[in-house]
């Protein structure tokens, strides 16, 4: 027998009001349903350490040193041309060793900070264009130790560059100070690391190595012109006596003035000194709170 005819009943689920949801539809709804819960919750990312690490910073440097260890050409610009730039100067004043003494102090102090401010900075924009220091980021990693490691492994060239052009200058060119070697090595040195602490602040701002090196006549040429090398700054014009007074360079030549005529440490040696130092570890502040991960 067959049974009467009736209202037929679609094939599958129905809705509430006894209409045929869309195909797919209830299909779709559970997959995304089991599909959510299913999933993992996300991890939440991993905040970058803000402390300063000594075990990083070290081991950042190892890493820089080690790489430069396989560049001889920028060892070769660290560490002697300083020396041969000395060398030149003492021999062009052959005629007139007096000229040597009065700047050769100076430009023993100038000579460092600008050769390790080309380096550093250039050395520095390398890593982030070739994408190392984004990976370097990425890990465990944070921009102070960066900032440090790169600041310790170029102070230890700075160390032994320094060293050599001092005791070339004193011991084989005659140059004659009244005070301590070991101060004349100390202004020397900061020297070194304030320019240092420039070319890695600069290098954020770089898009390129041939920028980085446009750099050089903006930071360091004005404070050449400014800092007492080529006459006192007391004869400048007021505006540009007050501009040099601010710029860390002027104090370097200072300091070295100081050594050139005193047998012992003055006031003004050690205000100097701590201006220069100063000025270093603000540029190594404002270099690691500017630091980007890549160059846009």
């Amino acid at each position: 027998m067959t049974e009467p005819n009736g209202p037929t009943r679609p094939n599958g689920p129905t809705t509430t009001d006894g209409t045929t949801p869309a195909a797919g539809t209830s299909r779709t709804t559970t997959a995304h349903r089991t599909g959510t819960a299913n999933e993992p919750a996300p991890r939440p990312a991993l905040a970058p350490p803000t402390a300063l690490n000594l075990s990083r910073t070290t081991a950042t440097a190892l890493r820089v040193l080690r790489q430069l260890r396989h560049d001889p050409r920028t060892i070769a610009l660290l560490i002697l041309i300083p020396c041969l730039l000395l060398f030149l100067l003492r021999y062009v004043f052959d005629g007139d060793p007096r000229t040597f003494d009065s700047i050769g102090a100076s430009l023993l102090g100038i000579f460092p900070m600008v050769t390790m401010f080309l380096v550093t900075s250039i050395a520095t924009l390398r890593e982030r264009t070739s994408g190392t220091l984004e990976r370097l980021l990425a890990m465990p990693l944070g921009k102070a130790d960066l900032i440090a490691g790169y600041a310790l492994a170029f102070g230890t060239l700075a160390i032994i560059q320094s060293a050599l052009a001092t005791g070339l200058s004193l011991w084989f060119l005659g140059l004659d100070v009244t005070g301590s070697p070991w101060l004349l090595l100390l202004v020397a040195l900061l020297d070194a690391l304030l320019g240092t602490a420039l070319g890695l602040f600069v290098s954020a701002f770089a898009a390129s190595e041939f920028q980085a090196v446009q750099f050089m006549p903006a930071v360091l040429f004005p404070q050449l012109l400014l800092c007492g090398l080529f006459t006192p700054r007391d004869n400048m014009h007021p505006v540009l006596e007050a501009i040099s007074d601010v710029l860390p360079m002027s104090y370097a030549v200072d300091g070295m003035n100081e050594v050139l005529k005193h047998t012992d440490m003055t006031a003004s040696y050690i205000r100097d000194v701590l201006i220069v130092a100063g000025c270093a570890l603000l540029v190594l502040g404002l270099g690691a709170a500017t630091l980007r991960r890549r160059t846009a």
